[in-house]
């Protein structure tokens, strides 16, 4: 090959890294643009309080489950999970304003499920945990007093055998 050649066939190689360069940085800058900027949302602080229904003492240890609602109230994806402490708080700061579907689960009682429409820059939630009820049954006495034990069967009546 010879020297113009070579100058001629780098020039080209040069102008092509060039080309492709300038078009990955148009495609990120598109894609930059393209994307919402988190930064500049809204956010809030939310305080979580868990406590006993029935008697108001903090609940440790329960998982407050979190997961953003879309605009037709259905549950997105993504989500964070948080444990209450031993005085029953959790909190987290950077909750995106709109709607916020929070579960609550803990050992002994039953699970809590709400919607809540985050709208401002620090929120405090309390939720109280009801202990697991009775099951109704269409099998038992409802006419007797609530706390009496159901209706038994009586016995067949027991015979006697002939010697």
């Amino acid at each position: 090959m010879t020297g113009t050649a070579r100058l001629l066939r780098m020039a080209c190689m040069k102008k092509f890294c060039i080309t492709g360069l300038v078009l990955a940085m148009l495609a990120l800058a598109g894609t930059a643009v393209g994307q919402k900027d988190k930064d500049d949302e809204p956010t809030s602080f939310v305080y979580f309080l868990v406590i006993k229904d029935d008697n108001g003492k903090p609940v440790r240890n329960a998982a407050v489950i979190m997961h953003p609602v879309n605009t037709r109230g259905k549950q997105e994806r993504g989500g964070m999970e948080l444990k209450t402490d031993p005085e029953g708080k959790a909190n987290f700061d950077g909750i995106p304003y709109g709607k916020l579907r929070v579960q609550v689960l803990a050992q002994g009682f039953q699970t809590f499920g709400e919607d809540y429409d985050v709208d401002k820059t620090k929120m405090d939630i309390t939720i109280k945990l009801k202990r697991p009820q009775g099951q109704f049954s269409v099998y038992d006495d409802h006419a007797k007093a609530p706390n009496t034990a159901p209706k038994q069967d009586t016995p067949p009546p027991q015979t006697k055998k002939p010697d």
